[in-house]
């Protein structure tokens, strides 16, 4: 163990009992430097993903390093099948599974408020759908109260059953206090990854490289074009179609919500829209791009190798994936029984698994869009730094 390594992770408190959240992210961080010293000896991977390289920047790793390595890892699988050093060697060397740990502790690390992120991190799949099912039967049962849950068709107008200013307020504060907890988290990754970069600064060509990567899902190709390794050593592409799907679905959905606002409140065009009108085509497109991306996703995850990650992730992953589900197929369900006398039940579902996904999205595979993307902004200011060798080091 590298001695200035050593010295970042003491603890003062020495007679007390370590919770076992930092006992699991220690051992996971020490874990991690020793296989990435092994593999910065090694280096016959270099020409792999963007980990690699980043990695030959460094004479050690301290925890920013790790962090950052981390979330710049992809999981494609394909290092794990070409080292000589997996198991059944001796230095049992898997950067997969090893990365995916300490990514996961991340979450939990940087996490505002820290507490929801452990939860989470424990229970994901179980706090996802309780949040889900618990507020949708609360909207239901406000729903009782004011009057009979089967009602006339009304239209397909939503703000018959709650009004648009209570939608608003409702939604408007669980999603900034999203964006906050996941900005106030990738504000706290960052500084803490950054911290000890000299030389670097702000660079146009190192945001737009990022942006580019993000958006093209770059490393999900494996970092070489042919893909991931999913059940086997064999590479494919599906699971950089399957979040292409789930990505630009969100994004689609998202842009949905975004021109409804503008024709209310701009055109001062209410809903409920035609079904040909820009809100409701976007929404449509955007619900069946998180209908199949979902989809896929959950089978691919099910199917993957058990060394390309941390199987106890699993309940994080799926939660996040059958929520994103959920809400795409609650929300088609709901477009096409609108004017049928189910659409207020259905209205409450659907909003209660969309307000349980905001409330969630800061802790789990949501937040790591953004720790990725900052990892990914951080090794394009790295590559256009003049003397980048040992970065990160004391």
């Amino acid at each position: 163990m590298n001695s200035s390594y050593a010295e970042r992770r003491t603890l003062d408190a020495v007679s007390e009992p370590v919770p076992q959240v930092i006992s699991d992210i220690l051992r996971y961080e020490e874990e991690a430097q020793r296989i990435l010293t092994i593999c910065n000896s090694c280096r016959y991977c270099e020409g792999f993903c963007a980990v690699f390289p980043a990695m030959t920047r460094r004479l050690d790793f301290v925890k920013e390093d790790v962090h950052y390595l981390a979330n710049l890892c992809h999981n494609c699988g394909a290092c794990l099948h070409s080292c000589q050093y997996a198991a059944p060697h001796e230095f049992d060397v898997n950067v997969p599974r090893t990365l995916a740990q300490v990514r996961a502790k991340t979450y939990t690390e940087y996490a505002w408020p820290k507490a929801f992120g452990r939860l989470y991190d424990r229970n994901g799949l179980t706090v996802s759908l309780a949040i889900a099912v618990g507020l949708a039967l609360f909207l239901i049962l406000a729903m009782g109260l004011a009057g009979p849950l089967l009602h006339a068709p009304l239209a397909g107008n939503f703000y018959a059953i709650f009004p648009h200013n209570l939608l608003a307020l409702m939604f408007g504060v669980v999603f900034l206090y999203a964006l906050a907890a996941l900005g106030i988290g990738a504000s706290r990754f960052w500084r803490t990854t950054t911290q000890n970069d000299r030389g670097a600064g702000s660079n146009f060509g190192a945001a737009a490289e990022a942006a580019s990567n993000v958006l093209t899902l770059k490393y999900l190709d494996g970092g070489h074009g042919e893909g991931c390794n999913e059940s086997g050593t064999r590479y494919t592409l599906r699971r950089r179609r399957f979040h292409h799907m789930t990505f630009y679905g969100f994004m689609l959905c998202f842009a949905a919500t975004c021109v409804g606002t503008l024709y209310h409140y701009a055109l001062d065009w209410h809903a409920p829209y035609p079904l040909l009108s820009l809100p409701v085509v976007l929404g449509t497109l955007g619900g069946i791009g998180l209908v199949a991306g979902p989809v896929g996703l959950l089978w691919l995850n099910i199917q993957r190798h058990p060394e390309h990650g941390d199987p106890t992730q699993h309940a994080m992953d799926r939660g996040f994936i059958v929520l994103l589900l959920l809400i795409s197929l609650t929300g088609l369900a709901l477009l096409g029984l609108r004017d049928t006398r189910w659409m207020a039940i259905l209205l409450a579902i659907h909003l209660g698994f969309v307000m349980a996904f905001f409330l969630t999205m800061p802790y789990g595979k949501f937040a790591h869009g953004f720790y990725r993307g900052a990892a990914l902004l951080k090794n394009a200011m790295e590559k256009r730094m003049p003397n980048n060798l040992n970065l990160g080091s004391d």
